[in-house]
């Protein structure tokens, strides 16, 4: 017989990486926003927003964003960046929550920013994995001001520290630990559990 509780939490944040997301502000000054509902599936990704987020009205605007995510080595630089939002006009229900208005992200997170393509945002020089993407599609969830953002991965860059010194085109596990956000709190991995089956394949 099962000891489960039936339960129903505020949310469903069960475990997923954190991903700083840089964009492209109107008048071409660049935004960089955390979220963590974010996951892969080949070189395409689903990212779960708030449409009455700064970041999504870029996005939808410029088509393109660099998806940086960061280590657990930079929690408190991700951390800095709670509570703030690209939006001039802050919206009376983040005012509430205690948002504020900062133009400047990468100065108020202490990261650098890192010249891109030609027509992406500027990448974060500190995090060891950079994904340049373009927006396939955008996916109204029925829940209120939700919204599922398809994008593709144009370009990836990985910092030399996380690839396997044998194989320089495979990142090491071992070596890669990225920041995790589970039920709003930060964590990162810890040892193998075991190994897979499934990784000698891919």
């Amino acid at each position: 017989m099962s000891d489960h509780i039936p339960l129903t939490p505020k949310m469903f944040y069960l475990g997923t990486p954190v991903v700083l997301i840089s964009t492209l502000n109107e008048d071409g000054s660049a935004n960089l926003a955390p979220m963590s509902s974010a996951w892969w599936l080949g070189d395409h990704c689903l990212l779960g927003l708030s449409t009455r987020s700064h970041t999504v009205t870029n996005l939808r605007r410029e088509g393109r964003a660099v998806l940086n995510l960061p280590d657990a080595s930079l929690v408190d630089a991700v951390d800095r960046l709670a509570l703030t939002t690209g939006r001039a006009d802050v919206p009376e229900y983040k005012r509430a929550m205690g948002y504020r208005f900062e133009p400047d992200k990468f100065a108020a997170a202490g990261l650098t920013p890192s010249p891109a393509t030609p027509g992406w945002p500027p990448r974060v020089a500190e995090c060891p994995v950079q994904l340049e993407v373009e927006l396939l599609s955008d996916r109204p969830l029925s829940a209120p001001h939700l919204t599922a953002l398809e994008v593709r991965v144009v370009r990836s860059f990985f910092a030399p520290a996380i690839l396997n010194p044998a194989r320089r085109h495979h990142v090491d596990p071992d070596r890669w630990r990225p920041l995790i956000m589970s039920f709003c709190e930060f964590y990162s991995l810890g040892e193998q559990v075991h190994p897979s089956r499934l990784a000698a394949v891919f």
